[in-house]
């Protein structure tokens, strides 16, 4: 079926409705019906807060090796993709880097002729493998194929294994108690594949579910062996979440039961958590990590405590009927050390990027630099900003945040636009123009895409000021809570101090159907001829 297709089975089901490995990782008693083992040095009780993180990542896989949890969540056009998360505690969590480094997957991810906004990573899937010691990440790209990539370590160097011609669409990963790599995935129809024991090839693929007409669309497959059993965990986008289980080994038959199906969610405003995944804590504890759909902020996870029926069936821990804002703390044992904060101050110091920022498409890499500053050179001429080149994002913090950045334009040319936007489908911004020697910061609004992600307007200019010298700070403030018309602002500096409002209030859009929520976005593109460029010496992401 074309990506067009697959696209609007998943669009009808969304409407309609308003790959993990543990079973290897864990010790036999860890298992559904037995007691829990005594971790060494548990953390003291506590409570914590959902949305565990309230910035954008869905279609959550969530893994444990060791006294370490893991997590992937889809990126879509963003470079690098398949971030993946590190925590202690399954709270805190970090970003430790991304399973995929280059979206070299046609030119449409270089923003060559062609655009991939809306394609690229969807719901993929993390694994650990103990018999080699090495992470897995594997995932369909545009309804061609599957790519899997491994690395010794979850911050990489990551590197591409192999290229399957099945395109697995949402599949979860299982790496069995016989060290054998089995794959379940589809959309309504659910299917498990074989792979080689090096992974590399399919040796054997078979339908293994039929999601009855009464239920309507299962996908976003997790794939789990516990106490014996195979379960596949899929998703009723999105509104529920069901699972799958065989007793007769991973091929089936499997049997089915509703596990949620419109929950209340804990962020007021937004949808029913679902598409996420199955975790057991040192200490024989579960949990289900999943994402709450909030636009226009993207889809948040969020963390409930599981327990399991006498005949093997998992039970998400409500809290008056609902998925609990707060619940009890996990209990483990404490942190080796406090996690990166995905909020604070960047001054680009090094030579590289934090794995905090993912740029729009595949940038041009002899276009940018970090050297203590980063460096970004005109990539593109273009006035539209869809189009340009080496716009590096960075996700929202909600409810409310704030980004700033230090730009020094000494370096622009004429016709260079550089600046800070809100991005998205629907997009404003406030930078730097420079025309005929002049220097103005401006704000323009008003940039746009139709459903089919093509430009429909570049933006227009709807307040401006003289700006001397070479250094500017640029601000923008966005509320990502779910709804309508929230509101998004900008104002500059000539000092980092005392800052002056420009232009109207923005009001975000928060239609679903570009999938990513807003980001914060630098860039700096040309109009009229490549050459100029512009350098942020700091950047910081603040909440009230």
């Amino acid at each position: 079926m074309s990506w067009t297709h697959h696209a609007l089975s998943r669009r009808r089901a969304l409407t309609a409705a308003t790959g993990l490995a543990v079973g290897s990782l864990l010790p036999p008693s860890a298992v559904p019906g037995t007691a829990p083992t005594q971790g060494p040095a548990l953390a003291a009780a506590a409570t914590y807060a959902n949305p565990v993180i309230w910035q954008d990542f869905a279609d959550i896989d969530v893994i444990r090796v060791g006294d370490t949890f893991y997590a992937s969540a889809s990126t879509m056009h963003y470079s690098p993709g398949a971030p993946v998360l590190r925590s202690y505690d399954l709270v805190n969590w970090e970003i430790a880097g991304h399973s995929v480094p280059v979206l070299d997957f046609g030119a449409k991810y270089d923003l060559n002729g062609a655009r991939g906004y809306v394609r690229g990573i969807w719901a993929s899937s993390l694994a650990y493998r103990p018999s080699n010691r090495t992470f897995y990440w594997l995932g369909q790209i545009d309804f061609a194929r599957t790519y899997v990539y491994t690395a010794p370590a979850a911050e990489g160097p990551w590197n591409r294994l192999t290229t399957i011609g099945t395109p697995y669409y949402d599949a979860g990963l299982l790496v069995d108690t016989d060290d054998t790599l089995y794959v379940a995935y589809g959309n309504s129809t659910i299917s498990v594949a074989q792979l080689s024991p090096d992974g590399r090839n399919q040796v054997r693929t078979q339908q293994v579910f039929t999601t009855p007409s009464s239920v309507g669309t299962l996908e976003g497959s997790r794939f789990y062996k516990i106490n014996g059993q195979y379960y596949i965990f899929v998703t009723r986008p999105a509104n529920g979440q069901y699972i799958l289980k065989s007793s007769s080994g991973p091929f089936g038959p499997y049997t089915m039961r509703q596990v949620l199906l419109d929950l209340r969610g804990p962020i007021p405003g937004g949808g029913v958590p679902h598409q996420g995944g199955l975790v057991q804590t040192q200490n024989g504890a579960w949990y289900y990590l999943a994402f709450v759909d909030a636009y226009p902020g993207g889809r948040m996870p969020a963390l409930a405590p599981v327990t399991w029926t006498a005949d093997g069936w998992p039970v998400v821990q409500l809290v008056n009927g609902a998925w609990g804002t707060t619940y009890p703390s996990p209990a483990v044992p404490p942190p080796p050390r406090q996690v990166t904060p995905m909020t604070g101050v960047d001054t680009f110091d090094g030579t590289a990027l934090k794995p905090r920022w993912e740029w729009n498409h595949n940038p041009d890499n002899t276009k940018w630099s970090v050297n203590n500053g980063l460096t970004l050179r005109t990539a593109t001429v273009t006035g539209d900003l869809y189009w340009a080149r080496n716009t590096l994002t960075h996700r929202i913090q909600g409810p409310t945040s704030t980004a700033t950045v230090q730009l020094d334009f000494s370096a622009m040319r004429d016709g260079d636009r550089a600046g800070l936007a809100l991005l998205r489908d629907s997009s404003a911004w406030i930078g730097v123009r420079r025309d005929g020697g002049t220097t103005r910061v401006v704000m323009v609004n008003g940039l746009t895409m139709d459903g089919s992600w093509n430009t429909t307007n570049v933006g227009t200019e709807v307040a401006g000021a003289p700006v001397s010298g070479s250094r500017v700070w640029l601000r923008a403030s966005a509320d990502i809570r779910p709804g309508t018309g929230r509101p998004g602002t900008f104002s500059y500096s000539t000092d980092g101090t005392t800052f002056t409002r420009l232009g109207p209030t923005f009001s975000l859009g928060n239609d679903w159907r570009f999938f990513m929520g807003y980001r914060f976005a630098l860039f700096n593109h040309a109009t009229q001829a490549l050459g100029g460029a512009v350098r942020c010496t700091r950047f910081e992401l603040a909440t009230p």
